[in-house]
């Protein structure tokens, strides 16, 4: 049998699914350039520049003795000094904020930290929900009855009241061990209130497919032969949960940066002078008013979070058709 006849059957399905190879090339794209600009984004996104106080977008070279001593202490930065001419006109490239810094670079190290955010939530749902709702319908009874009683214990906390309770037991102290980046902790608080919610939806979903394979005649099969049960779940129930956990957890990514950007907006999110897309459309919102308008303070930070969103978008529910051939949107579906 060859094993790799149903990888190329998803991607002939996921490539018949519109616009979703076009989101998948392009989210790529945006990732690699993202990481390409790293190192110049975390040695200039909080570099004020008093000349260019909200200047608008110039493709005019950066020419501070600020950035290069900036540049020449960022040890990340240094091996890729000779593309310093280019580094210093994309400066510009987006304009400059109320105090004088490149929104670009801001924009590039706040995308990252909203992307790190929703990757951190995918994660945490993958390890935590697929472990909690495998666990609960394996067992089932009153095992099963009190694991999911949990989960929808933690869907009735009120989200923003969590963070708040978050950042008021854990902040202050993050920031004493932190010290020297304090200013990390308003992202660590964030990841935990993330990471609490993240994760309750994967395991429904696991639940439900565990109960549904768990009957089946392989996995009998394999309780016959004497498999122990940690062997069952690994060796024949998660391999059959792959498309669903894969499909899921692309999905929390954009929710999880929806819900950053919304706490960041509110000013319990990630906390500056880091940026994040929710802080910075929040600033954004501030600089356009009806008697002056810096729109590029709020246009291009909103544009990279909806293209980020959309992008996600797309691609899971490519995904989705692609790894459940029986779903009624995907293209040469099997119904039987």
């Amino acid at each position: 049998m060859n094993r790799s006849a149903p990888i190329r059957r998803s991607w002939q399905r996921f490539r018949n699914v519109p616009c979703a190879l076009p989101g998948l090339i392009a989210l790529l794209v945006t990732v690699l350039s993202a990481v390409a600009l790293s190192p110049f984004a975390a040695a200039w996104y909080d570099v004020q520049s008093r000349s260019h106080v909200r200047h608008s977008p110039t493709l005019e070279p950066a020419r501070d003795t600020v950035f290069q001593s900036r540049l020449n202490e960022n040890l990340f930065a240094r091996p890729i000094q000779q593309l310093m001419p280019a580094a210093r006109r994309t400066v510009g490239l987006f304009g400059y904020d109320d105090l004088g810094r490149s929104i670009f670079l801001r924009t590039v190290m706040g995308w990252l930290i909203s992307m790190g955010i929703g990757l951190s939530a995918a994660v945490t749902a993958v390890v935590v929900g697929v472990t909690w709702g495998a666990t609960a319908a394996w067992f089932g009874s009153k095992t099963d009855a009190l694991m999911m009683r949990i989960v929808d214990i933690f869907y009735g906390l009120p989200y923003v009241l969590l963070v708040i309770v978050l950042k008021v037991v854990f902040e202050n102290r993050l920031q004493r061990v932190l010290g020297a980046r304090s200013a990390m902790a308003g992202v660590v608080v964030l990841l935990l209130a993330v990471g609490l919610v993240s994760w309750l939806t994967m395991a429904r979903v696991v639940r439900g497919q565990v109960l549904s394979l768990k009957h089946r005649a392989f996995v009998e099969a394999a309780r016959a032969a004497g498999a122990s049960t940690p062997r069952i779940i690994i060796r024949h129930l998660l391999p059959n949960l792959i498309g669903p956990v894969i499909v899921y957890a692309l999905l929390i990514v954009p929710q999880a940066i929806l819900q950053e950007s919304f706490l960041s907006f509110l000013g319990i999110g990630v906390q500056p002078p880091l940026p994040s897309l929710g802080n910075l459309v929040a600033d954004g919102v501030d600089a356009v008013n009806g008697f002056v308008s810096f729109w590029w303070i709020l246009v291009f930070p909103c544009a990279a979070l909806v293209l980020t969103l959309l992008l996600l978008t797309l691609v899971g529910d490519g995904l989705r058709d692609a790894l459940d051939p029986q779903s009624k949107g995907s293209p040469g579906a099997v119904h039987r």
